[in-house]
């Protein structure tokens, strides 16, 4: 007789979490007109500034891939205002991208720019992949809802939920980085696939490109 030890899954775990979504736009064309080994210093550019960003607020970057990125903020309880650092660093990367955007303008006539969206709500964090290969990734409706928010998004706009306008109510001065004159509320979304459309608002982008 053989007997073998079955090991039992870990328990999966759930946070409340802010999930935010940014890729880049005209990353189509881009690859059209360059060499793939001329694009690969691009997106590497590209993602150092996102990553930068998105850790500069206290963010965890679970997934770079293609031309996005996807990144979770108040992971951890004592990390403080998700929706508010979340914001910060959406506005980091738009400010961080557009002298980057110039020079790719100017040297390689590409025109780029960046869609971020945001969206609060309960992940569970998954561990997927391959045999050897398996790594730590968000997973649920806020994932999907953070996702369709940043396709809508235009270059250079934030897209964000009600709930994550609801969280920096309760919260306007958590980081003085995320700190915004004015949003503007759009009006509501239906997200392919979804049962219903969710009230979202937006950071009016000071300059567009429009792609």
């Amino acid at each position: 007789m053989v007997v073998t030890t079955v090991r039992q899954p870990d328990p999966i775990q759930t946070a409340c979490v802010t999930v935010l979504f940014a890729d880049l736009r005209g990353y189509t064309g881009m690859v059209e007109r360059l060499p793939a080994a001329r694009v690969v210093p691009l997106l590497d550019e590209f993602f150092r500034v996102l990553g930068g960003a998105a850790n500069k607020f206290g963010g965890q970057v679970y997934h770079m891939a293609g031309d996005g990125i996807m990144a979770g903020f108040g992971v951890k309880p004592q990390s403080g205002d998700g929706a508010g650092k979340a914001l910060a660093a959406g506005h980091a990367m738009l400010a961080g991208f557009m002298p980057v955007a110039k020079r790719w303008r100017r040297e390689l006539s590409i025109d780029a720019g960046i869609g971020i969206g945001l969206h609060l709500g309960e992940v569970a964090f998954g561990l997927l992949g391959p045999p050897k290969r398996k790594t730590t990734t968000l997973v649920g409706d806020t994932v999907n809802v953070a996702a369709r928010l940043c396709s809508r998004a235009r270059a250079g706009e934030v897209l964000f939920s009600c709930t994550v306008a609801a969280a920096l109510r309760d919260s306007p001065s958590s980081d003085g980085n995320a700190r915004f004159s004015s949003f503007l509320q759009l009006p509501q979304f239906e997200l392919r696939g979804r049962r219903g459309p969710i009230d979202i608002w937006c950071v009016p982008a000071p300059d567009r490109v429009t792609l």
